[in-house]
């Protein structure tokens, strides 16, 4: 896909022309491995990324190679596991993604034969997994053009700050899907442009 096509179709939103204008869109840089990625999404949430960065690189060097599979993970014992830095929880997260992605023989899916809706729903299966999380699979590891995390926190204050949006919680996620209704079939691309723009503001501070 053309970037510039993105660009004419997303340019016809002024506010998004002018991010367009200004600033690059945060690169996607697949894997090709969405259990290996569903894992690290896992481990980074809710932690600093420098925390994040140094507990997955111990799990690496745990399981001994960068492409681990699910078994590598399941026949570590649970406080070993846990032991690299994880939560109790998030521990739990990672045995639970790996012994599914071994249940249902995901390891070699073909992501491309299922929707987006329908990945959601396989994926939030997992106890752990929630929308967002399968939502940033969608964006980042299988590359899908359309995808509006509205539960995405920085979006949700990008678009109040840039959108003049005055709601909360379900019904803000209904302005911002009204927002973005023009933005089809191309959400993805302005979400990695509106975390750009969230970028750039940081670096103003």
């Amino acid at each position: 896909m053309k970037l510039q096509k993105v660009k004419d179709r997303l340019g016809q939103d002024s506010v998004l022309k002018d991010i367009i204008d200004r600033l690059d869109t945060i690169d996607l840089n697949s894997s090709g491995n969405v259990f290996n990625e569903l894992v690290k999404n896992i481990i980074f949430q809710q932690i600093s990324y420098k925390v994040a960065e140094v507990i997955y690189a111990r799990l690496i060097d745990l399981i001994g190679h960068e492409k681990y599979t699910p078994s590598d993970i399941l026949k570590i014992e649970f406080e070993t596991l846990k032991s690299v830095g994880l939560s109790r929880p998030k521990t739990q997260y990672v045995i639970n993604i790996s012994q599914f992605f071994l249940d249902e023989a995901l390891l070699d899916c073909n992501w491309d034969q299922y929707n987006d809706q329908e990945i959601v729903d396989k994926l939030t299966l997992i106890k752990g997994v929630g929308t967002w999380t399968a939502e940033m699979i969608l964006i980042f590891e299988l590359n899908r053009p359309d995808v509006l995390p509205v539960k995405d926190l920085a979006i949700q204050q990008a678009m109040k700050a840039l959108y003049n949006l005055k709601s909360d919680k379900k019904e803000l996620m209904e302005d911002m899907n009204k927002v973005a209704e023009s933005w089809k079939p191309y959400r993805s691309y302005a979400t990695l442009y509106l975390w750009s723009w969230c970028r750039d503001q940081k670096s103003k501070k």
